[in-house]
């Protein structure tokens, strides 16, 4: 079975689940009519399932190759690029005087989907482009914007983020790239960074690269960083291109998986730059970027797992392997599907790739919400939904990855059949901006500030949902509830925590425990909204009797604290 875009299963989250509408009668999104959201899914669809799915397997057999200091990407890559780029695809959300179509996030995010979950390796490249226009959008000076911002709304320029060195990764202030002011308003960049995604192609145009560097009179630490835009090529006044800038793709790293996206270590010597935003105020502007790129990433896990999902369940419809139950009436097809065990593994997969997917949305429709009515408690709402939506999006990839490979059986381990790829692709996405513990510290720490009050929030709104089904739907509503009052105990724990590492212990799992009881109210909310009666019923009474139970295990962790932690000492660990 190919690929297959889920354009419906997006039109159902947005219109019954996650709130769209509201997002669609503000002032300025009014544009995103239920008529131009489904011409525009429906479009990206199309170019996902049949210009950049058959290109998969290229970016896994053919990978991204340093040549002569140029970088040449996988076979078909330039012209799936370009598809996306001429259709305007990449200005979905960007602002119009530049030459976006101003349309939702929301939409974005579901593109996004659909396109990693078709070719994730090259579906890194827009979603750093994305990233850069908004962090452009909101930091840069009038005459940057103007210059940049167009080229790389159009595609014809694309977007890099360079933090990481090899003594910084997660410890951004680490780091020791240097800028020196040249006189004249540039600066001179020096240093090296690395794990540099699409540092370098062959798709033509510009690579502009936004760089983390210190200033001469930089204080220590993240406080003193500030960040720059060095561009491949110096572009002149009228944008087109100038002279080479002193830059260079060292090496591309050897990577498990994504072989088709080059992750570059690059090198700075001298090269000419220009302040984005303040002076030591790097962080800010980057972190403009990252918050975009953490729901990105959280969506990639999301489609890698569609992607993964669709391949095992066309396997486990064709392959015959021994006798079911089912053998001999009707329904029955003869191939793996019909045995339970396969079948209770696809039903996961399934299940877990609507929560997520139903997460990101909601995320997604709350920084909507967030930009175009000014509500702080929308900002709040994203703000708490963002480290959930990267991690369980990612570990949602993973996990699904992994049991398509199982649903393949022997099979799974052979190359071939390409169930492999989808594992080591995804398994990344865990790591990157901000590994998903960092993601779970940011939650119960930083998220909770506010004495929990963005959380408690959400979990009156889920309660509330959940108490008005009881009764009618009571085999969902019922164990919906009990586990949102679990959550809700989990989170005074955590809120009573002074010392933020006990809640740091646990903030794995209650992340985790959280986005379980979120994937609960969503399948309950999709439940409703047919009344009991369909596939999504069905689907939402598998979640919530087979996997909601997590819940009461991972919040059970959660609460533990640190002490026995540090009850054990190295030797032990070592022993």
């Amino acid at each position: 079975m190919p690929f297959r875009a889920p354009v419906t299963e997006f039109t159902f989250l947005l219109d019954k689940v996650v709130g769209f509408k509201h997002v669609a009668e503000t002032e300025i999104f009014s544009e995103a009519t239920p008529d131009t959201v489904e011409a525009i899914l429906t479009e990206i669809g199309r170019l996902s399932q049949d210009v950049w799915a058959p290109l998969q397997r290229n970016g896994d057999t053919d990978p991204a190759k340093l040549e002569n200091g140029a970088v040449r990407t996988s076979k078909g890559f330039v012209d799936g690029f370009r598809a996306l780029a001429d259709g305007g695809w990449l200005g979905l959300s960007a602002p119009e005087e530049f030459g976006g179509m101003a349309l939702p996030g929301t939409l974005t995010a579901a593109m996004n989907d659909m396109l990693a979950a078709s070719c994730l390796s090259l579906g890194l490249n827009p979603l750093l482009t994305q990233g850069q226009i908004e962090a452009l959008e909101h930091h840069a000076s009038p005459e940057i914007q103007a210059l940049y911002l167009p080229k790389l709304i159009s595609g014809e320029w694309t977007g890099t983020m360079n933090l990481t060195e090899p003594q910084a990764g997660s410890d951004v202030g680490a780091l020791r790239s240097t800028a020196k002011p040249n006189g004249d308003g540039t600066y001179a960049v020096s240093g090296q960074k690395i794990y540099i995604s699409w540092g370098d192609h062959d798709f033509g145009g510009n690579v502009c690269h936004l760089v983390l560097a210190r200033l001469p009179d930089a204080a220590p630490g993240t406080k003193g960083i500030s960040l720059f835009m060095v561009p491949k090529y110096l572009p002149n006044e009228d944008g087109s291109l100038g002279d080479a800038n002193s830059l260079r793709v060292v090496s591309l790293e050897h990577k498990m998986g994504l072989h088709g996206s080059p992750t570059a270590v690059m090198e700075y010597d001298g090269a000419k730059g220009w302040l984005i935003g303040e002076e030591h105020k790097g962080m800010a502007a980057m972190f403009t970027m990252m918050n975009n790129a953490r729901l990105g990433v959280g969506i990639q896990g999301i489609g890698a797992a569609e992607g993964a999902y669709q391949h095992a369940l066309a396997f486990a419809l064709d392959r015959k392997q021994g006798r079911t139950v089912l053998e001999g009436k009707p329904g029955a097809t003869g191939a793996i599907v019909d045995h339970a065990d396969v079948r209770r593994m696809l039903a996961t997969m399934r299940a877990d790739v609507f929560a997520s997917r139903a997460i990101a949305l909601s995320c997604a429709v709350a920084i909507d919400l967030a930009k175009a009515t000014g509500s702080a408690e929308w900002k709040a709402r994203a703000a708490v939904l963002t480290p959930i939506a990267k991690a369980f999006g990612t570990e949602t990839g993973m996990r699904v990855a992994e049991l398509g490979v199982q649903v393949h059986g022997g099979m799974g381990f052979i190359e071939e059949t390409g169930a492999a790829q989808y594992y080591r692709d995804v398994r990344v996405t865990a790591i990157y901006e901000g590994t998903n513990g960092i993601q779970a510290m940011d939650l119960v720490a930083r998220k909770m500030m506010d004495g929990g009050e963005a959380v408690y929030a959400l979990i009156e709104e889920m309660h509330t949902v959940a108490e008005a089904a009881r009764g009618q739907y009571d085999t969902l509503a019922e164990p919906l509830w009990q586990a949102v009052e679990t959550l809700r105990e989990a989170t005074e724990w955590m809120v009573s925590q002074s010392d933020l590492n006990e809640r740091f212990a646990g903030s794995v799992p209650y992340l985790m425990g959280f986005a379980r009881v979120l994937g609960g109210y969503f399948h309950l909310k999709a439940a409703l909204a047919e009344e009991g009666e369909g596939p999504r019923s069905r689907l939402a009474g598998f979640y919530i009797s087979r996997l909601l139970p997590e819940h009461v295990g991972l919040l059970a962790h959660a609460t533990v604290g640190a002490e026995d932690l540090y009850a054990m000492s190295v030797e032990d660990l070592s022993a």
